[in-house]
């Protein structure tokens, strides 16, 4: 019964994990999901892979290259709160989009997510004839040099540690 018991404390206390994704939200006009395009891609995302013969260049949409391009640019901020905002073009989801060609990866707080280089701040590059148009999302964070990630990461380690010594006390309880 011990047993059991420290295996459900243990599984109750680490959780599971989830992937986590950034989409451009529905009803936005062509126009703002462009602007949105255009400072994620200028800015920190990988946008090779919308580019015409891209592995996620199909479906050749507005909505579904700002999909790909914010989430980008969310995975290589680190998923910093505000990272996913875009002056409310876009926002936080459990699930990737459900229409992505099997040619297409895209990165998730679980999966690899791909390091770029930036072009300069302020110049977007512009996909489908946008009009360059800069603006930046909500947070103001550089990626992984953020004090955030390194709080996350140690309550994370915390966790597991914790998790692990409870779960070692309750099996010595047990076991004398």
């Amino acid at each position: 019964m011990v047993p059991l018991v420290c295996l459900l404390l243990f599984l109750a206390m680490t959780g599971h994990s989830s992937a986590t994704y950034c989409l451009c939200n529905d009803g936005v006009g062509d126009q703002a999901l462009q602007t949105t395009l255009d400072y994620a891609c200028g800015n920190g995302a990988d946008c090779s892979a919308i580019q015409q013969n891209g592995a996620c260049y199909n479906p050749n949409t507005v909505k579904d290259h700002c999909n790909y391009a914010v989430n980008s640019y969310f995975q290589n901020k680190g998923q910093v709160t505000g990272s996913c905002d875009f002056a409310g073009t876009a926002s936080v989801s459990a699930n990737p989009p459900t229409n992505i060609p099997s040619t297409c990866t895209y990165p998730s707080s679980t999966g690899t997510t791909p390091t770029t280089t930036p072009t300069a701040a302020g110049t977007p590059t512009s996909l489908g004839g946008g009009t360059g148009t800069a603006f930046s999302p909500t947070g103001t964070t550089t990626g992984i040099n953020e004090p955030n990630h390194a709080v996350a990461l140690f309550t994370s380690i915390n966790n597991i540690l914790f998790t692990f010594f409870i779960t070692l006390w309750i099996v010595m309880q047990g076991c004398l």
